[in-house]
């Protein structure tokens, strides 16, 4: 499915924004490219999706809907979760449960270990998609996106996207070697940002990783965050709060 690009000026600079969060509702956003060969697989090849993580996570509703469609069984492994989170009517685990999917919760001390465990003797019919779909088949879907980038005929050689896992990073660069792909690490730092990447592949030179210039925790509240959001905003493209600020931040303090 081709997004369309939209263009908008920020700072004074011209940015082209490949809108994959109009794809869907649910399964949209860098998710469409990790889950695409997954979404091109026959239904009667998997019963089962196995996978991890927290319980806001884009991935996890993504591939709620995913095997939604395929009529495939999903289940997601967790932390022991508040009261308050289980009874929400709102937010991506609500939905991701109003899908179909299964929550089993492990408890804190085994989680590790148990997480480990979960590919020992498993069955053809089942697939494990680690967390934030950090896997290797999601190479073929960011291998399609850098095709329509570079279809577009934009006359950039420069990209930007931020990073959990840095999947979505890393097979973009791998894809678009004539290109330049800026980052920024949005949970943990540089170090953890390169080990994330490195065990999937070894990282291109041109990968561009910039370092925050201040420490942000992971999906804590931050009032530049929500400055830069609506600076966004104004300029016409819907961002979220989490992982787009602090690379919009990095790419208009750190590059020309």
């Amino acid at each position: 499915m081709y997004s369309p690009i939209s263009e908008i000026d920020v700072d004074g600079r011209r940015f082209y924004v490949k809108r994959d969060d109009l794809i869907d509702l649910f399964l949209a956003g860098n998710k469409y490219r990790k889950l695409y060969t997954l979404l091109q697989t026959p239904s009667n090849k998997f019963d089962t999706i196995i996978s991890y993580g927290g319980t806001q996570s884009n991935a996890m509703l993504a591939i709620a809907a995913m095997c939604k469609d395929k009529s495939w069984k999903f289940v997601y492994y967790t932390k022991p979760l508040s009261e308050t989170l289980k009874n929400e009517d709102c937010g991506n685990f609500y939905h991701a449960k109003n899908l179909g999917m299964h929550h089993v919760e492990i408890e804190l001390e085994c989680y590790r270990d148990f997480i480990t465990s979960l590919r020992f003797n498993l069955d053809e019919k089942t697939f494990i998609i680690d967390q934030g779909g950090a896997v290797l088949e999601a190479k073929k879907g960011l291998e399609v996106l850098a095709q329509e980038i570079r279809s577009s005929s934009l006359h950039v050689k420069s990209l930007a996207t931020p990073s959990g896992t840095g999947t979505t990073a890393l097979y973009l660069a791998l894809s678009l070697p004539e290109y330049r792909v800026y980052t920024t690490p949005c949970i943990g730092d540089v170090s953890y940002l390169r080990e994330q990447m490195q065990a999937l592949s070894k990282i291109p030179e041109n990968l561009v990783i910039l370092k925050p210039q201040k420490k942000y925790h992971f999906a804590k509240p931050y009032k530049e965050f929500l400055d830069i959001q609506q600076k966004l905003l104004a300029s016409g493209v819907e961002f979220d709060l989490i992982y787009a600020p602090g690379m919009w931040r990095a790419i208009l303090e750190q590059t020309d």
